[in-house]
């Protein structure tokens, strides 16, 4: 092993080693309890995952840094599936330099660092991966495109599940975003004033700048940490979608990608406008 990539290893996020089954477990009493009391989550399809088969998750989530469908998600995994059958969650590289004890625990409880190789790894291991291809313009997306499959042109992931030979199984959620609301990314304006010498908050160069309301800073600027507001969330795993075509040689054919990408978009929009319809189905019934 080269030093460099020794010393790569010793970084939080750059082995599967990290994950630690007693220290999830240790987290289950209390996201249970956000499960039913805060959020009071509602989810389907779990059935839908193929049995003793690896698969690709592909979500798409909301409520800025704190993330709480995808928290949601996890603990639904672990209480199906137990804390021993690995699954791991792909984490975007900046989010492991804003705090390292931060990343050491989200480390601890299955997430690994964004990046081909481990994404690579944790598949040829035999475990399953959950990846959020939209990453912060996701996460922060404007309240008015809260009912939008939003990838932002993503499309490693396409890549990823055909050379790997594996299913996508897409993962959606509504409510989320009305934990934390955001008005607008302003992240091309504070570019520009980059440009022109401001520095960045925390000193990292991020990919959105959003404007939004909720705790604990009231009105916010820029990519914050926030604490949820307790709002009902809805998941879904939908049914797996299988490609034509796996290998090498059609990861790397662009335009087939780009057709994998649109179908995979295109079947997680009417999902999520299904999952919106029926809540709201169900909300008129108790009003």
């Amino acid at each position: 092993m080269s030093k460099k990539q020794h010393l790569l290893n010793k970084k939080s996020g750059w082995s599967l080693d990290e994950r630690d089954p007693k220290f999830i477990e240790s987290l289950m009493p209390l996201l249970g309890l956000f499960y039913q009391y805060y959020f009071r989550v509602q989810t389907s399809g779990w059935d839908n995952i193929p049995p003793q088969e690896k698969a690709l998750f592909v979500g798409s989530h909301n409520g800025g840094l704190a993330a709480p469908d995808m928290g949601m998600v996890m603990y639904d995994w672990f209480r199906r599936f137990g804390v021993e059958q690995p699954v791991y969650g792909l984490m975007h590289p900046k989010a492991w330099q804003v705090s390292q004890p931060l990343a050491q625990l989200a480390a601890k409880a299955g997430a690994i660092i964004a990046h081909p190789k481990m994404a690579y790894t944790a598949l040829h291991s035999g475990a399953s991966v959950l990846v959020y291809p939209g990453g912060a313009e996701d996460v922060f997306r404007p309240y008015h495109l809260r009912d939008k499959i939003y990838f932002a042109g993503r499309q490693g992931f396409i890549k990823l599940a055909l050379r790997e030979n594996v299913p996508i199984v897409p993962v959606i959620s509504w409510g989320a975003h009305d934990t934390l609301i955001v008005l607008a990314d302003c992240y091309k304006i504070v570019q520009q004033l980059h440009e022109w010498g401001m520095p960045w908050l925390f000193g990292i160069d991020p990919e959105v700048f959003p404007i939004y309301l909720g705790l604990p800073w009231g009105l916010a600027i820029g990519p914050l940490p926030n604490i949820p507001l307790p709002v009902p969330m809805y998941t879904r795993v939908c049914p797996p979608i299988v490609f034509e075509r796996y290998g090498r040689e059609a990861a790397s054919d662009r335009y087939y990608v780009n057709e994998c990408y649109e179908l995979v978009v295109s079947q997680m929009q009417q999902e999520l406008d299904n999952l919106v319809k029926l809540t709201a189905e169900s909300n008129r019934k108790w009003t």
